[in-house]
């Protein structure tokens, strides 16, 4: 839906709305409530959720005018009410991606320990069913784009050209939204979320960019916070322009070790017996796409696209070597294209409106083109995978139309005892982060996995970490606090996968990726949680 003014839709989740959907209300002496009605998503309907809508500021520097609303779902405990543990927020990341389906997350806590919280989605302002949900151009990630990579001064302007007029595509759809889409406003409506719900505390339960908001949280209201998960957390002093360069050369790692895996099986897949090789292969495919992309769709961009998930999550490891051998020998667009368009979403921009919307008002960019390209050029040189594909998504930045904020300066030190989870090799928050945000909650704990490579990847099977989740839900229990600067407790990764049973050049073409709630998913179901806004 395009934003060309502030605009209240109470109609995107078949419930009513609250009571005043003007675009300008005076403020109750109440908090507002939430009108709770049936959702009209298979996957919450699965799970007994109910959905609804909040009204929130626009601006809570101006708490009576302009307001907007927040899509919600809730599955309520099923404990007795003796045993009640309160509510529990959940974000999966982004930032820009949609929480309304993870109130159904409490069912993949182990020993029934998530069964005594109200289990809380919703989508951040600017998302998915909240209104309104920021969109610039959805064709932006239509196909065929040009090549990522800026290998002439045409291609150059062509970027530049783009990202600009996505910026200006920004301003004339959501102007008036824009200046309040920081983590700060989110934080806030969460906040307004606890006080709709009548509770004097929350929990909380983050992914990736979801634990910076509950950071931002904690710092602005720490005696609210009760029990709160952080899985794969962000360092809040790089965000977000020199994340995003740790995260080019982390991931340089992760896509190596997956061609070392696809290697290995080189007697499944064909495509290479050493990592090398395999990468040069890749590389080739890539570029062979310039002007003849797969199927009329897939060319350079969207096969780098598509190829980023193994590094996001061990788990697809197999597909995506399926996909990738499928090309090479049989000439398979058709599972390219399944996978392209379950990554990127073409005709929907929402994740990427809100993921700049975030990023480029939570803190200051360079503001001028020579650092971007200088920083580019030199990370590129040890990181070419992903290096100019993450610039691009965030380059808007460089023509934002609302001005930046500073970063928030967390302040754990007054909040409850938290639960810190990451894995060694995490390529898009590294390690180093959840150390730094350890320090800054010291009474934290730290689980770590030793060369685990998959990104925000609790609640997955992992018995280790689930289990001490679980226990931390049920009772509070931690694993005792080490000196020094961490981490406090290890648990082993899960073990990386085997090939799939079939060959993958005789799978049956088309075989689209998996799906849950226009998510891709987990082999267990649990939606796959795509740091990018995705």
């Amino acid at each position: 839906m395009a934003v060309g003014a502030i605009v209240v839709v109470v109609a995107v989740l078949g419930v009513a709305g609250p009571a005043s959907s003007a675009s300008t209300t005076t403020a109750a002496a109440a908090p507002p409530t939430i009108d709770w009605g049936a959702c009209t998503d298979p996957t919450l309907q699965q799970a007994g959720a109910v959905c609804g809508l909040l009204s929130v500021p626009l601006d809570y520097a101006h708490p009576t005018g302009t307001r907007i609303q927040l899509a919600v779902s809730m599955v309520r405990h099923t404990t007795p009410d003796s045993q009640y543990q309160g509510i529990m927020l959940v974000n999966p990341g982004g930032p820009g991606g949609s929480g309304l389906v993870y109130s159904f997350l409490g069912q993949f806590v182990p020993n029934n320990a998530g069964d005594a919280y109200d289990w809380i989605g919703f989508d951040p302002r600017g998302v998915g069913a909240s209104a309104p949900s920021l969109t610039c151009d959805p064709d932006y990630f239509g196909p065929d784009r040009p090549d990522y990579q800026p290998s002439t001064p045409a291609l150059l302007d062509t970027w530049l050209s783009r990202t600009a007029s996505y910026a200006a595509a920004c301003k004339a759809q959501g102007a008036a939204l824009l200046p309040h889409m920081s983590t700060l406003d989110s934080a806030r409506d969460m906040d307004s979320i606890r006080a709709a719900l009548g509770q004097p505390q929350l929990n909380y339960y983050g992914f990736s960019y979801g634990t910076y908001l509950g950071q931002v949280y904690a710092t602005l209201f720490p005696q609210r916070v009760r029990r709160m998960v952080l899985d794969s957390s962000v360092d809040p002093h790089e965000v977000w322009y020199q994340l995003g360069l740790q995260e080019d050369v982390a991931f340089e790692t992760n896509i190596k070790l997956w061609f070392g895996w696809v290697a290995k099986y080189d007697s499944v897949y064909h495509l290479g017996s050493t990592e090398q090789a395999v990468e040069q292969l890749w590389y080739r495919e890539r570029d062979a796409l310039r002007g003849a992309p797969a199927g009329g769709v897939v060319g350079p961009d969207e096969f780098s696209d598509l190829f980023q998930i193994p590094g996001y999550d061990q788990s697809f490891w197999p597909s995506l070597a399926d996909a990738f051998a499928g090309w090479v020998h049989n000439a398979d667009a058709e599972t390219l294209i399944g996978w392209y368009q379950a990554f990127d979403n073409p005709g929907d921009d929402n994740a990427f409106a809100v993921f700049n919307a975030v990023t480029c008002t939570d803190a200051p960019a360079p503001g001028n083109w020579s650092t971007w390209q200088a920083d580019a050029d030199r990370v590129s040189a040890v990181a070419p995978f992903f290096t100019w594909p993450s610039l691009w998504y965030s380059a808007p930045c460089l023509y934002w139309p609302a001005p930046p904020g500073r970063p928030t300066t967390v302040d754990g030190s007054r909040v409850a005892p938290a639960l810190l989870v990451d894995e060694e090799l995490d390529a898009l928050t590294p390690f180093e982060d959840s150390l730094e945000v350890r320090r800054l909650f010291p009474r934290s704990v730290l689980l770590a996995e030793p060369g685990g490579t998959t990104h925000a990847g609790t609640l997955v099977g992992n018995a280790c970490v689930d289990d001490t989740i679980a226990g931390y839900l049920a009772t509070g229990a931690l694993p005792p606090r080490e000196p020094g600067d961490g981490p406090d407790a290890l648990c082993d990764p899960l073990p990386q996968p085997l090939p799939d049973a079939a060959a993958p050049h005789t799978a049956a073409p088309g075989v689209a990726a998996p799906r849950v709630a226009g998510t891709l998913t987990e082999p267990n179901g649990r939606p796959l949680l795509l740091p990018r806004g995705e």
